[in-house]
């Protein structure tokens, strides 16, 4: 049909076939900041759009609807290269980040403010009421509102929008412009789904209905021969090559138990079978026409039926090892089930599959046992967490191509090299022949670590020679991709009557699901960043993690901190009240300090020995301090309705720096023709500012302004090796990588003018705006390019740096908060919410708060509201955002703060530590404790839900 409409002031004439959705037309025409976060629910915003001047998700449309109407997207509000006042705003608040739907908030926020030129903090949330943030917790967005409506009178105004710190540097730890932050709310092309070309096929897979069960059969023939279809994949054709999804070092922790498909299905959504076809539309039709017959299994979901005598074994094939193989191990595979495959260690992890257990491990110092009998106090407790999403607003997307003969993956992933070596290892071809882009990640918070989807695309487009594009639906993103572990984790703690610890143990129980992707480092990580937070001369551990049927886990921001977190910080809680003291004067007596030595980190490595350190920088100190009175510790106005109590509660976090000994990142600077410069880092910027942090290290250390400097980072081709994104690493180690080749080009830069002005190096500075100064003369950063760079020149300038470190930065902080908690209604309503945390020198100090936003939001929602619930036959039942209890702006505490707390670590670039992953390790101890000072119950099990909080009270 012929459609007429207004778009962005001009006129369209165009035809639509029937039933077309209003969003694919739109974004067909290159608007590209018409998004499409949860499967055309209506949920999530990324759609919006204005018509005839009113907010509409284009997704909720048909193409039809658009008749008449006049229709503005986000692209409306930039005129040539200029943005508007408020998409500038967003950019100076610190607001951009992931920015998957930045353009769309943007749409919401003018249209506000064209409505509303100074707009209540109700308006606000009301017109952002719709629009789904995960990255930056939204509170920044108020400070964004009000900077636009400022602007629209003065476009001068300016005013303080985060503390900042390093009154002797010029960038660093100063407030500026997120790199790529105008590119992210304008809605240029930037995500991997804005770079397929029209003739790519479509990936669509065919999921497992049962948790637990063997193919018996599987016809493919009626969808091969439906036109249009291009390639059908099935564990009968794809290569057989068992590997780990987990994006970690080589050799990983982790056990290589998966094959791109196999007979055995372990949970409900594994693979059956992948579809590529012309279109999306053939690519449906084929794969219900695959024919499929099962043996349907019992299955395991918890860590008791897992570890129960004569479980169900879920993986029951024959186990190798690469390295360390066990004396035993030819009588353990007697028996083996062809069916299940195969298991490869690359050393050992102490697992026992044949018990459902993928692996285990025990450590510690001193001796518990003299520990406990020399305690005044002893008390023993369980805590529990639930499985949990990651839930990015970008779901899991991948676009395959061939380049002659090389193939191209252009993903959103935080592991680009370990992406390219798992592919390159499936298809048994070297690392060469394939590059790995890494496009803008619309938000990952560890997820994108797991290679979920990339491999099965790679493998078609290298068969067929077809490009290939596999785009997540939001309930493949909750059915088909890792999640947070489930876990028990066990907490005994002896103290004297004053406090003093003489003995703690933790026991972690982890439900891994059906494979091991970070099944050792995971539940590892709940003791090795809660443990070395307390001094104490006694630390045993046991972990033991178990293979069961639940959707797969793994990695997630915060890794397995927030669950060792939330158990330990909860048992000191405990031990408070058992001992009638004050809770945060028990914490202040036994948290460390400066200076302690950290003896328990000798046996919490990843997968090998740890080291002991003393803590370097650490401001718990002045956390703790600050936070108290901000949430006004100890003063409580109880409100007039009898129903509702108030309560007030606190935890002490910490997280790491990247893996000391393991994590390895890379970068070179160049100087070009006109004295500029261009980095090459191999780190992978998932919007956490990690491409600003590179920039403004090399600015600092080259005395220019950063707009004299450019990045290109996370592409295998062009860029040096960096192990990736996660594990805190990006500042430490990324940022460290930048720095080391900015002082190493400074360093020859300062030998080249040494020549051309003829005097000694060590009589040259480097000053700003990019000159080299003697005593004698002065010359400019132009003509040493110039100089190096001529016919007869040197060549070239570019420093480079590999950085690896065996240091260990640990950031800190204190999260407190106040809840209100109804009896009548079990409701638990967070009054105040107070984040401090030390961070180093924050580099980018609008984007760390931002990072602290987020994470603790995240953190009070999983505490309160997420959480993944599947039913008897192992369907989840909550798939979508709606269902699952996405927090959204309304959500918000009453009073919100992230507070920066300055230290200046030994290590770090220019001082700094890492933000972002720390901040999800204090809600669910704080919310929970503050419960019990509220109504004297302890709920111990999150999401802290009405229902058990009447169940505790005796309610119900």
């Amino acid at each position: 049909m012929e459609l007429t409409f207004t778009l962005n002031g001009v006129e369209k004439r165009l035809f639509s076939h029937p039933g077309e959705n209003l969003r694919e037309l739109l974004y067909r025409l290159g608007m590209l900041s018409v998004r499409d976060s949860d499967d055309g629910e209506g949920f999530a915003g990324s759609d919006l759009i204005l018509v005839d001047g009113k907010p509409a998700y284009a997704n909720l449309m048909i193409a039809a609807q658009a008749e008449g109407r006049t229709i503005r997207t986000a692209e409306s509000l930039v005129k040539g290269k200029k943005l508007s006042i408020v998409q500038e705003s967003m950019i100076d608040a610190g607001v951009v980040q992931s920015g998957y739907n930045s353009p769309a908030a943007a749409l919401a926020l003018a249209d506000l403010l064209e409505r509303s030129p100074d707009p209540s903090r109700a308006e606000v949330i009301d017109a952002l009421s719709g629009i789904y943030n995960r990255a930056t917790g939204y509170q920044q967005f108020f400070k964004a509102v009000e900077l636009a409506s400022r602007r629209m009178k003065d476009p001068g105004y300016t005013t303080q929008i985060a503390p900042e710190f390093r009154e002797d540097l010029d960038v660093v730890g100063k407030v500026r412009k997120k790199v790529d932050g105008a590119k992210l709310v304008t809605a240029r092309k930037a995500f991997v789904e804005d770079f397929v070309e029209q003739d790519a096929c479509i990936l669509k897979m065919l999921k497992s209905p049962h948790a637990h069960a063997y193919i018996t059969s599987i016809d493919t023939s009626k969808a091969e021969a439906l036109p249009g279809v291009v390639m059908v994949i099935t564990y009968k054709n794809c290569p057989d090559v068992w590997y780990t999804f987990a994006g970690q070092g080589f050799p990983e922790p982790s056990p290589y138990d998966r094959r791109m498909f196999n007979q055995k299905l372990m949970h409900v959504g594994d693979r059956v079978a992948a579809v590529v076809a012309e279109n999306g539309e053939i690519a449906d039709k084929a794969l219900g026409l695959i024919e499929v017959e099962y043996e349907v299994l019992e299955p395991v979901f918890t860590i008791e039926e897992a570890a129960a005598e004569g479980a169900p074994v879920i993986h029951g094939g024959t186990v190798e090892y690469v390295a360390g193989a066990p004396d035993e191990l030819d009588s353990y595979n007697k028996g083996a089930n062809p069916r299940d495959g195969k298991i490869i260690y690359q050393f050992p992890i102490h697992g026992d599959p044949r018990h459902n257990i993928a692996a285990s491990v025990t450590g510690g110092i001193g001796d518990v046992d003299i520990g406990f009998a020399q305690a005044d106090v002893v008390i023993d407790r369980e805590y529990e967490t639930s499985q949990v999403q990651q839930a990015p607003l970008e779901t899991h997307v991948v676009y395959t191509q061939m380049d002659g003969e090389r193939l191209v993956i252009h993903a959103s992933t935080q592991v680009p090299w370990h992406l390219r070596r798992i592919v390159s290892t499936i298809l048994g071809v070297s690392e060469n022949q394939v590059r790995v882009i890494k496009e803008r990640v619309g938000g990952g918070y560890g997820s994108k670590q797991d290679i979920v989807l990339e491999e099965v695309a790679a493998f078609a487009t290298w068969s067929t020679g077809r490009s290939v594009f596999y785009h997540y639906t939001r309930e493949e993103e909750f059915t088909s991709n890792s999640s947070r572990f489930p876990m028990k984790v066990r907490v005994k703690l002896g103290a004297k009557r004053d406090g003093t610890l003489t003995a703690v143990y933790m026991r972690v129980l982890a439900n891994s699901g059906c494979f091991g992707n970070h099944c050792l480092t995971v539940p590892m990580n709940a003791c090795s960043k809660s443990l070395p937070l307390v001094m104490c001369d006694n630390f045993k551990f046991d972990v033991i993690t178990y293979y069961t049927n639940i959707p797969i886990t793994g990695a997630y921001q915060g890794y397995g901190a927030p669950k060792g977190s939330f158990a330990l910080q909860m048992a000191l809680a405990e031990l408070a009240d058992e001992l009638k003291m004050d809770h945060l004067k028990l914490v202040e007596k036994v948290r460390v300090k400066e200076g302690t030595m950290l003896e328990i980190l000798r046996c919490l490595g990843e997968g090998r020995e740890g080291t002991p350190a003393p803590v370097g920088s650490c401001g718990l100190g002045p956390a703790l301090e600050e936070g108290a009175d901000l949430i006004g510790w100890g003063k409580k106005d109880q409100p007039a309705n009898p129903d509702v109590h108030i309560g007030q509660g606190l935890a002490i976090i910490q997280q790491g720096s990247g893996l000391p000994g393991l994590d390895h990142s890379c970068a070179d600077v160049k100087m070009l023709a006109d004295g500029s410069f261009m980095i090459h880092s191999g780190g992978a910027d998932l919007g956490t500012g990690l491409d600003t942090v590179s920039v403004k290290v090399a600015a600092e250390t080259l005395k220019v302004d950063m707009e004299q400097v450019s990045i290109l980072s996370g592409d295998t081709d062009t860029t040096p090796f960096d192990t990736g994104a996660y594990a805190s690493s990006g500042t430490f180690f990324s940022g460290n990588a930048s720095l080391k080749a900015a002082v190493d080009l400074k360093e020859k830069i300062l030998q080249v003018a040494s020549r051309m002005l003829d005097e000694p190096v060590e009589e040259l500075a480097v000053e700003k705006p990019g000159v080299v100064v003697g005593k004698k003369g002065k010359v400019s950063y132009r003509e040493i390019a110039q100089e190096t760079q001529a016919g007869l020149g040197s060549g070239q300038l570019v420093g480079y740096a590999s950085f690896t470190s065996e240091d260990f930065a640990f950031p800190y902080g204190a999260h407190f908060c106040q809840v209100a908690v109804n009896t009548r209604t079990g409701e638990v309503k967070v009054q105040k919410y107070h984040a401090l945390q030390d961070c180093g020198t924050p580099i980018n100090p609008e984007l760390a708060l931002g990072q602290i936003y987020g994470g603790a939001f995240k953190s009070v929602a999983h505490s309160l509201w997420e959480e993944m619930v599947i039913d008897k036959e192992g369907v989840l039942t909550n798939p979508t955002l709606r269902d699952y209890g996405i927090p959204m702006i309304t959500d918000l505490p009453e009073e919100f703060g992230a507070h920066l707390v300055f230290t200046d670590d030994a290590y770090g670039p220019f001082g700094g530590k890492s933000v972002s992953e720390i901040s999800l390790n204090g809600a669910s101890p704080a919310l929970a404790s503050a419960i019990h000072d509220a109504v004297g119950v302890w709920i111990r099990d999150w999401p802290f839900t009405p229902e058990k909080v009447l169940r505790a009270l005796g309610k119900l």
